[in-house]
């Protein structure tokens, strides 16, 4: 299957809506480093506050992905948006900061995370076709909006060092190093 973009009706008869910005940046958002996999807002701060949050995020872009700016209801797979954290990250001081809460369709949000949508390939959960589909999808709108990828700096914090701060509070790894976090992920796999 190949990508063929996608084309949101907004003629006047139309009942999708069209969204009030579209930001094509937010898909150069860096992974998570690995040593804060699993330190976030939305389990920091718990569901009802992630509930509210995620909601506004829907609805402040007329229910358009930020993004690409597709209507929830013309995703390629599924009719609804998914929250996505965007952060600050300082790479030399381990650091993460919550910038905000943005809405992405479900082929913007996979592609920001390819690193999962990878492994998830290799486990058969995604099918080759759809892989593709996602990877030129966010491929596409970077080259149209001629966007270039983030060079991670050459001096890369510590393990032990990164945190992420929230309401003026850090929060460190709950993995002691990174053999920890191998370890975790792979009984994760297993269960």
């Amino acid at each position: 299957m190949s990508y063929k973009p996608q084309r949101i009706d907004t003629s006047p008869g139309s009942m999708v809506q069209k969204p009030i910005f579209v930001r094509p940046e937010i898909l150069l958002h860096s992974n998570i480093p690995k040593p804060l996999h699993s330190v976030n807002p939305r389990t920091i701060k718990g569901k009802d506050w992630w509930n509210e949050k995620r909601k506004k995020a829907y609805a402040a872009n007329n229910f358009c992905c930020w993004a690409c700016g597709v209507h929830k209801s013309k995703d390629k797979f599924h009719n609804h948006l998914e929250a996505h954290e965007y952060y600050d990250i300082d790479y030399e001081k381990g650091e993460m900061r919550l910038k905000e809460i943005v809405a992405l369709c479900h082929t913007c949000h996979n592609y920001i995370h390819s690193g999962r949508l990878s492994m998830i390939l290799l486990k058969g959960e995604v099918s080759e076709d759809d892989f593709e589909y996602i990877m030129a999808y966010g491929r596409d709108i970077i080259d149209k909006n001629k966007l270039t990828l983030p060079l991670l700096p050459e001096k890369i914090a510590e393990w032990s060092q990164w945190h992420l701060i929230l309401d003026g509070e850090k929060h460190f790894s709950p993995f002691k190093s990174y053999h920890e976090w191998v370890e975790h992920y792979q009984t994760q796999e297993e269960e």
